[in-house]
């Protein structure tokens, strides 16, 4: 049985040239497919009131290699992970300074290592910040969330907590690890990917392949969560699941919605709206057969479509953040998409109720290698990853 979550789901294709950029065609959702119709465009108040800005590309900072994420701590300065290399640095006036970590614990294999990182918006009280990253312990590994703060003079982090610990790891093939603070209320969002495990995504005693949320000091599920009555504890955590790897976390700041983005198989990245319980359909079965649908709607239940898809082939998404702040005229209000294979930044445009209107890459965000990681900062200006493997790169990327 198909679901379209809290909201309803309309594609359109359009393929609009533009003068900075590509409306490119969009995919049609499976459901508007099966019934032969496509619904009119809507243009938001938004778009009307501006053009398409022409957009400014700065590096930040180079010579890193597979930064997987970047947030803003104040002051200039920005907290930067790379995953391969374990190392947590602060960058200021285009320097990097390295802090010490306990870099040796962290678990590098495949796709895993050192990856997401949140910041308190209280930073510059408590100094408090969180990781996602692959954990060695008594011989083991997991991947595991876990609350530091930084010294004042940012020279040094110190462990408080593991607040989640357990998620599943194999080879480090698909590690996923996005985390996001719930902009209202106490939550902590942690995307995990399946570990190329059939049975994680929907087991739901499995912390794999799922959207958990937690408080985000103690792990702890909270009083709302879907499954807050269940016996086992590990499934009090789970927010949503049937996912197969989820790189990206955004919360819109007009409504607080979030979204996922997940990379798909050989086709169908996705933008999934999450909802409490919802179940993305991913069910790759023994011996993880990947010819299944991303949202397989011939399993027991309801599952859960997405709101976008990248249909076949896939570009590889990643990172995600939605763009506000002065002078985006028509790019205001979108969700800025990463694209790894595609090298790209997508700008996807959806209405209030996260049907999607159109899609567009601009020009000046192609080429510039495989893109990880997107975050806006408090001005508005978007902060967007290099993931190349080496000589990789912050790009500042600013509305003229």
């Amino acid at each position: 049985m198909t679901s379209r979550g809290p909201v309803g789901t309309a594609a359109l294709t359009l393929a609009v040239a533009l003068g900075l950029g590509t409306l490119s065609p969009l995919p049609v959702a499976r459901a508007n497919e099966a019934a032969g119709t496509l619904a009119p465009l809507r243009t938001s108040a938004t778009e009307a009131r501006g053009a398409a800005p022409r957009l400014r590309v700065r590096t930040v900072v180079d010579g890193l290699a597979v930064p997987w994420d970047v947030q803003s701590i104040g002051g200039g300065r920005l907290l930067v992970t790379e995953r391969d290399r374990a190392r947590l640095s602060v960058v200021r006036k285009g320097q990097r300074r390295t802090v010490r970590f306990p870099g040796d614990r962290v678990w590098v294999s495949g796709e895993t290592g050192l990856m997401s990182l949140a910041v308190d918006p209280a930073f510059d009280r408590t100094r408090r910040f969180w990781t996602c990253q692959g954990w060695q312990s008594g011989g083991g590994h997991d991947v595991r969330v876990s609350l530091w703060t930084l010294s004042g003079n940012a020279r040094r982090a110190s462990l408080v907590r593991h607040v989640v610990t357990g998620l599943p790891t194999t080879s480090g093939r698909h590690g996923g690890c996005r985390l996001l603070l719930d902009a209202g209320s106490k939550a902590l969002y942690v995307g995990t990917g399946d570990a190329a495990d059939p049975a994680n995504p929907r087991t739901l005693t499995s912390l794999g392949g799922k959207v958990l949320r937690v408080h985000r000091r103690t792990g702890r599920a909270l009083p709302d969560n879907p499954f807050i009555d269940a016996a086992d504890p590990r499934q009090r955590l789970v927010w949503t699941y049937g996912h197969r790897n989820v790189q990206g976390l955004a919360q819109r700041p007009s409504d607080g919605s979030v979204v996922s983005v997940e990379h798909g198989s050989y086709r169908d990245d996705e933008v999934n709206a999450l909802s409490p319980g919802a179940d993305f359909g991913w069910n790759p079965g023994p011996g993880y057969d990947e010819s299944v649908p991303m949202t397989d709607q011939s399993l027991p239940g309801e599952q859960t479509e997405a709101i976008w898809s990248s249909g076949d082939p896939t570009i590889a998404t990643s990172g995600a953040a939605w763009v506000a702040g002065r002078g985006w005229g028509a790019y205001a209000g979108t969700l800025a998409v990463a694209a790894l294979k595609a090298e790209e930044l997508v700008f996807l445009r959806f209405d209030d109720d996260l049907a999607l209107q159109q899609t567009r890459t601009p020009a000046p965000l192609r080429g510039l290698g495989r893109l990880r990681s997107v975050t806006r900062l408090p001005g508005g200006d978007l902060l967007v990853t290099t993931s190349n493997g080496s000589d990789d790169r912050i790009l500042r990327v600013s509305p003229r």
